[in-house]
């Protein structure tokens, strides 16, 4: 087991993590020190963090079935939180599954990175993933994700 399949939360064990983590403490959604272990001190502040799709499937590419299972779960998680006001998608298939979980249609909500629309009574955010792949690719610089943080940072003060 490895990541949060070992430490059970989401986003630990790789840069995905470092990056997210980093990012979120640097705006204030977090305190502590992040080092990759549940017991780190690290503590969430007016957020929450989870996955869209829930499993690891094959070359971490789900396919739709697996997607339309986990949005069981991913629709009774956003219901918990009654004053959620902003959520942040990671990724196109994150933002899809939280468009079709706050009751839209994909079509109406089209994917684009640092994205800002209002849907099912909240402001849906949207950036690419912070894999190492997209990183590494260049899809995804530390600024362009560190934007979109102070994006969902401004939005949340008004």
């Amino acid at each position: 087991l490895r990541g949060a399949n070992r430490t059970g939360r989401p986003f630990t064990g790789d840069y995905a993590g470092d990056l997210l983590y980093s990012t979120l403490i640097s705006h204030g959604f977090a305190r502590g020190e992040f080092k990759a272990r549940p017991d780190d001190g690290l503590e969430l502040v007016g957020t929450a963090i989870t996955n869209a799709v829930r499993c690891v499937p094959p070359e971490n590419k789900p396919v739709g079935a697996e997607i339309a299972t986990c949005r069981t779960f991913l629709v009774p998680t956003i219901a918990r939180f009654p004053n959620l006001r902003a959520v942040l998608a990671l990724g196109s298939i994150a933002h899809q599954s939280t468009v079709r979980a706050l009751g839209g249609r994909v079509a109406a909500y089209p994917f684009k990175h640092g994205g800002q629309l209002p849907a099912g009574g909240v402001t849906l955010f949207s950036s690419y993933h912070c894999s190492r792949y997209n990183t590494n690719t260049g899809v995804l610089t530390e600024a362009m994700f560190f934007s979109v943080f102070s994006q969902i940072a401004e939005f949340l003060r008004t």
